[in-house]
């Protein structure tokens, strides 16, 4: 899709609408991962960090991703919600640039995403300790043994308090195509008040 020109009016009337059609153009172009987002967050001094992360749901609210909320994502997301996301859909020639405020999800709504992932998952919240130092493989292998008796795949196994979901409210949505000679099309929804602009930046 290099070249493939990306005009003022070829943009959705919300910056949902646009996604959602850009989403589903990579899927079925083949784009692996294509749920798949870069998750880039700061500390308290201002140190960034960056990992990938997979889109659960998106609607007018922002984008949700569920997590270990005492990794380092989620405690640096607790003393500062200030966040960006990446969509890097390098086979097509496009990008999607989010940033926004994170904040928690509804226990509910992270109680039934954790009840829907397969008994292994649920059992590796248990035995991770997201972001931690653990001395080799096997005290990982081992927690997820000691989960497994505690939990048997016949039983109740409930959302452990430090895993949940985040939603990235956007401030801003900006859509990149790429084009030829460096000179990419760069289209942007930023909210402004109670509405949203549409800004086109120089590439």
């Amino acid at each position: 899709m290099l070249d493939r020109p990306l005009c003022e009016t070829d943009l959705a009337p919300t910056w949902l609408e646009q996604f959602e059609q850009w989403l589903e153009q990579s899927r079925q172009a083949g784009v692996a991962e294509a749920d798949a987002m870069v998750l880039a967050t700061a500390d308290g001094a201002a140190r960034p960090s960056a990992r990938s992360v997979l889109l659960k749901g998106c609607d007018e609210r922002g984008f949700v991703f569920f997590t270990n909320l005492a990794s380092r994502k989620g405690a640096e997301l607790e003393h500062n919600p200030h966040a960006a996301l990446v969509f890097p859909w390098y086979a097509i020639s496009r990008q999607v640039l989010v940033e926004g405020e994170v904040s928690a999800l509804e226990a509910d709504a992270s109680d039934r995403y954790f009840a829907s992932r397969p008994y292994g998952s649920r059992i590796a919240a248990y035995a991770s300790r997201q972001s931690s130092v653990i001395a080799d493989r096997g005290a990982l292998e081992r927690a997820q043994a000691e989960a497994q008796a505690r939990f048997p795949p016949d039983g109740p196994l409930p959302r452990p308090p430090w895993w949940g979901g985040l939603r990235l409210a956007p401030s801003s949505v900006e859509f990149w195509q790429g084009r030829r000679d460096r000179l990419h099309d760069r289209l942007r929804y930023r909210r402004d008040g109670g509405g949203w602009l549409i800004e086109r930046l120089s590439p």
